[in-house]
């Protein structure tokens, strides 16, 4: 074969893709004449290969090839338009799938917290083995309130959010063994529990309250629902329904795991409120309101926004594009 003579045919041709695959915008008519030019030109570069080897020409022909294919076969979206789509559909979605799993968790761990702070306060013998009576008091008069601000603002802020950020992410990582969340969350309960029923024995409940409400509305519905996150995974796992275990759970986690990333910005609002508002002298109605307007925000969020994205067929999971074709199934 003339390499040169094949060239001096076919470079026109070779221009006329490099010019549409380069084109910011192609019509119906410049997509197809983009797809068969793209044909044509790869039975040429398999000419020139096989024929002449590697060449300066058939380099040629390759990255123009390589243009055209991914033009055809397109490009990820730019991260910054993909902001919006995320904080918008996606996760608002994903938080709303978790709604009833949530509000689950947030009536058992209220129920546990209850009952353990119930069954110690009112037994003198529980309360004693939690401590000597002088360090109880202590806890109850003094540290309890005082751990809000022994250190500075900032700093507590940021240990605390860390600290939550962590427990959610645990619940979320590790939610596919279906027993982890669930510790976690009864080990908080009972960790709540007891710090009430200590105030209680004292006559300090009421201080547990208001010193609890501010950051905890919203830092315990935080991990209620990485804790309903981490079990809806877990149950992914287990009944994948038509799809195969691997493929349910491979959803699961890519959209529920968006969670996570939701709940750290909730969580930095919690430590924020915890760190600067709570040790304020400010009348505890003014307090106890700023945590449950955060509340109110975070639900306005998770339920309306949510289901407005849920119903426009949102799962909080990726793209086709960005997960690849999935695989048919009946049913």
């Amino acid at each position: 074969m003339d390499l040169d003579a094949l060239t001096a045919a076919r470079r026109d041709e070779w221009a006329r893709l490099d010019e549409l695959s380069r084109a910011r915008r192609l019509s119906g008519r410049e997509i197809d004449e983009l797809v068969t030019r793209y044909r044509a030109a790869s039975a040429d570069l398999a000419d020139v290969k096989t024929s002449a080897g590697r060449t300066t020409h058939g380099d040629h022909v390759s990255t123009i090839l390589a243009r055209a294919r991914l033009r055809l076969t397109g490009t990820s979206e730019n991260v910054v338009r993909q902001i919006p789509r995320f904080f918008a559909l996606q996760l608002p979605a994903a938080l709303y799938r978790v709604r009833w799993v949530t509000l689950a968790i947030a009536v058992g761990f209220i129920a546990v917290v209850t009952v353990v702070a119930l069954w110690i306060s009112q037994d003198p013998a529980l309360v004693a083995s939690l401590g000597s009576r002088l360090r109880l008091e202590q806890y109850a008069e003094h540290d309890f309130t005082h751990y809000y601000s022994d250190n500075a603002p900032a700093t507590f802020a940021g240990t605390v959010w860390t600290n939550n950020a962590w427990i959610a992410a645990q619940c979320i990582m590790f939610g596919i063994t279906g027993f982890w969340p669930l510790m976690v969350l009864v080990q908080n309960a009972v960790g709540v529990g007891t710090a009430a029923a200590v105030l209680a024995a004292f006559g300090h409940a009421d201080v547990f309250a208001l010193f609890i409400l501010p950051h905890g509305l919203l830092e315990l519905t935080s991990i209620f629902v990485a804790g309903a996150a981490g079990l809806q995974i877990f149950w992914a796992w287990v009944a994948p329904g038509p799809r195969s275990r691997g493929e349910s759970l491979a959803a699961a986690g890519r959209s529920l795991g968006t969670i996570a990333i939701g709940l750290v910005i909730a969580l930095a609002i919690s430590g924020t409120i915890e760190g600067f508002v709570t040790r304020q002298p400010w009348a505890w109605p003014i307090k106890i309101g700023i945590g449950a307007a955060a509340l109110a925000l975070f639900l306005v969020y998770m339920l309306v926004v949510g289901g407005r994205a849920h119903r426009r067929g949102e799962t909080g999971d990726l793209t086709e594009y960005e997960t690849g074709t999935p695989t048919l199934v009946a049913g």
